[in-house]
């Protein structure tokens, strides 16, 4: 649901934003407001999650910091399920919801123009039937004064996110369907907590490490998994896959295995100390980490028969991580030292000029992943430690410039991944003491305000497929298990199914059912 921020004298959008942390554009987003941009006492703004921790200073009262934040008070006493006569303690966190959880319907509102407004949309359009079903309403009349709980709807985006999570009581992959709010379990008791889907680029197959570190492939169109090695701990951190969705990449017993999924012929190169393991678009070079004969961590390329091994960067100190070759393969970034603290950096290979990332205020920045047009890049940079773990979703240019926080996750780090067009960001948040995430958002770069796709349930990982691939059927069922009917139409699987509630609406073509 969305928070309402109800405006006061005095306010104005620039402040109503920095109370939350949040970048003004986002709050712009979420209200759809037009230029110039002004508002007036008493209306109504719709507030992204933001940081939404305050630590009481001395002399502080729960009305004191009521007005600081223009919420009322029975909002901050509910959000802590503080008890009479609530007392606070300086140096107490306290969280300050950005308002209250429904939007007071106004004369003259319509739920299509609620929808619309506050981006309620599936697909650009206006899904003011979800409002409905969510207040119960029994038909689409409303009335000024009612107060009406505004959900996140579906975004109608193409592809699919795998992600990790244990929604269905063990840690497995999951795929999300922008289109309709659907999730489909791929596998049974297979995956870990550190297993990360990687999708081929044909978005036809999805590789990950899972239980005791067995190397698995998933065929997307049969359903079939095939277990392909197991790898050594740390080895999940360097899977690749060939530009041509044949072949796996990854690091085992100082060698670089090169893995025919189809063909099942597996070659190796030996480098001792090799991580991150990528492919050059040609499908004939190799990107990855090893350390140089000084022992120093350096980025090289080599060609797939283990010849004209060349050195890319010229590091002098401390190791790198996480190394990613831009999918035009004209740029490569790394992140340096460690986990303390961790600066981004980007080399283009034809002159070997090396730039760095800003990044966030402390210094920790964790997660870059390449836009598909290998002109930005997405990452997650910690923040305001002294409020909790927070972290800032931001993109970047590939040689460091216009540097942009687009949302907040209330995450120490979350892992990023882009939509298939670039247009959108898809990140973790709803993490509690920094443990595992709990949601699944998603940020148009476009239009800055964030939605929910998921809520409730562990999340690991997640990545956004190249391409998109699945429609699942208008019909709708109420048994969790059906055979599916993918756009390759001779293939079928078993797959299993959760949707909002007992029935499930589908798109595509779904048929028979089995138990």
């Amino acid at each position: 649901m969305q928070f309402f921020y109800t405006v006061r004298p005095g306010d104005t959008l620039y402040q109503i934003a920095r109370r939350w942390e949040l970048p003004v554009e986002s709050v712009i987003a979420a209200s759809n407001l037009t230029p110039p941009y002004t508002i007036f006492v008493r209306q109504q703004l719709s507030i992204p999650p933001g940081v939404n921790a305050y630590r009481v200073q001395p002399g502080d009262s729960i009305n004191r910091i009521s007005q600081i934040y223009g919420v009322p008070s029975t909002v901050i006493i509910e959000a802590n399920r503080l008890q009479p006569p609530y007392v606070i303690q300086a140096g107490q966190l306290l969280n300050i919801p950005p308002g209250v959880p429904y939007y007071v319907v106004q004369s003259g509102d319509t739920l299509f123009q609620i929808a619309r407004r506050y981006n309620v949309t599936t697909g650009g359009q206006s899904n003011y039937e979800l409002i409905r079903q969510v207040n119960r309403l029994p038909s689409s009349t409303i009335f000024p004064g009612m107060k009406l709980v505004i959900p996140y709807a579906p975004p109608g985006d193409r592809g699919l996110i795998a992600y990790t999570s244990d929604r269905g009581g063990h840690d497995d992959i999951w795929l999300y369907h922008p289109q309709n709010g659907m999730n489909v379990q791929l596998t049974n008791e297979l995956g870990d907590s550190f297993s990360k889907p990687i999708w081929s680029p044909d978005s036809r197959k999805i590789a990950f490490v899972g239980k005791k570190r067995i190397l698995y492939v998933i065929f997307i169109t049969t359903g079939s998994i095939a277990r392909i090695d197991q790898l050594e701990e740390g080895a999940e951190l360097g899977l690749g896959w060939s530009p041509d969705s044949q072949q796996l990449a990854y690091t085992k017993q100082e060698h670089m295995v090169l893995y025919n999924v189809l063909s099942h012929e597996e070659q190796s190169i030996r480098q001792p100390g090799a991580s991150d393991v990528g492919w050059f678009p040609n499908g004939t070079e190799l990107l990855f980490q090893a350390p140089d004969a000084s022992s120093i961590s350096q980025l090289f390329r080599i060609r797939t028969d283990g010849t004209g091994k060349q050195p890319i960067t010229k590091n002098t100190d401390g190791p790198l991580h996480n190394a990613r070759l831009s999918p035009d393969g004209t740029f490569a970034l790394y992140t340096t030292p460690g986990a303390s603290i961790s600066i981004i950096h980007t080399v283009e290979l034809s002159t070997g000029n090396v730039f760095e990332v800003k990044g966030g205020p402390l210094a920790k920045n964790y997660f870059p992943e390449w836009s598909p047009n290998s002109s930005q890049i997405a990452y997650s940079a910690t923040a305001f430690d002294d409020r909790g773990s927070f972290s800032q979703i931001r993109t970047v240019g590939r040689q460091g410039e216009n540097d942009r926080i687009g949302a907040i996750s209330n995450c120490f780090a979350t892992p990023v991944t882009w939509s298939p067009n670039g247009r959108k960001i898809a990140y973790l948040s709803g993490c509690k003491e920094q443990e595992f995430a709990s949601e699944i958002w998603v940020l148009d770069l476009h239009h800055p305000v964030p939605i929910r796709l998921i809520e409730g349930v562990r999340i690991m990982s997640l990545q956004w497929s190249p391409l998109p691939i699945l429609d699942l059927s208008r019909k709708t069922y109420t048994n969790p298990v059906y055979k599916v009917r993918f756009q390759y139409p001779s293939h079928w699987q078993k797959v299993n199914i959760e949707g909002h509630g007992k029935k499930l609406s589908c798109q595509g073509e779904l048929f028979q059912t089995f138990s």
